[in-house]
């Protein structure tokens, strides 16, 4: 069985997709992800960028598909497809490749009452209740708490000064993490995102906003605080072995006080 996952989204959706995606590894899996998930999906035996398919090529207007991509998805005998699940146009032309083709929506409804994790898993009959676990090299631990201050969206953000006041507060060393276009001048930074598990892994406890490098710090296993505002924790909260979570909204109504005390409680459990 040869079989193809296609699945986009930022890298929190895709980390809670994860269980899903492993439960339909096949003889050969050949997964299809952001670039910057790539390197989160080891049980595919290839993983490609999406962006260097061209699979968005597929459905659009009087477009033929390209011989080779015809080729390339001609060779599977399941394709499952989290991208172009709302386009017709799309789930036609894979169809009439001749090969097994599932489509699911991306992202989970707004009055969904669940974790999104379980939502990827009733898609495709896989378990409910699992997490997802990052593979990822050891590193020595440091004495040190990782704070990552941003997210996809400001009101998913709690104000710097805040987050500075926080580091003020802690008595442990506070290392910061960010994005390439984030403003944070004393932030450690990293392209590959295995890298990064591996260096939070490292840490004591994260600290974050609602975004995908918590649900990538909550995979590790290492001890997670994770700071919500409009989202749905019940929905949208990391899974992992040691996660606590907090919610105001907005969000600037959360105080330093209680976030600290929220940080010490778990650290006091390590």
């Amino acid at each position: 069985m040869r079989r193809l996952l296609i699945r986009p989204g930022a890298i929190g959706d895709c980390i809670t997709a994860l269980p899903a995606m492993q439960h339909l590894a096949a003889s050969y899996t050949e997964a299809w992800a952001p670039s910057a998930v790539v390197p989160l999906i080891p049980f595919a035996q290839r993983v490609r960028a999406i962006a260097s398919t061209g699979i968005e090529l597929v459905g659009v207007g009087d477009l033929d598909i390209p011989e080779k991509l015809r080729a390339e998805l001609a060779s599977f005998d399941s394709i499952v497809s989290w991208y172009g699940a709302n386009r017709p146009e799309f789930r036609a032309a894979l169809e009439a490749l001749g090969g097994s083709c599932e489509f699911h929506t991306a992202l989970p409804p707004a009055n969904y009452g669940g974790h999104a994790i379980d939502f990827f898993a009733q898609q495709v009959g896989a378990p409910l209740g699992q997490r997802p676990r990052i593979e990822f090299e050891a590193k020595p631990k440091r004495e040190s708490i990782v704070i990552h201050p941003f997210s996809g969206g400001l009101k998913k953000n709690w104000p710097e000064v805040r987050y500075r006041e926080l580091a003020a507060r802690l008595n442990s060393r506070v290392e910061w993490i960010a994005g390439p276009h984030d403003e944070w001048p004393e932030a450690t930074r990293f392209d590959n995102l295995n890298e990064l598990a591996s260096w939070i892994a490292g840490a004591r406890l994260y600290i974050g906003s609602d975004s995908g490098i918590a649900h990538l710090a909550a995979a590790t296993d290492v001890a997670t605080l994770v700071l919500f505002g409009p989202s749905s924790p019940q929905m949208w909260a990391p899974r992992g072995h040691c996660v606590s979570v907090l919610q105001a909204n907005p969000l600037e109504q959360l105080s330093v006080e209680a976030v600290a005390a929220a940080a010490n409680r778990l650290l006091g459990l390590l």
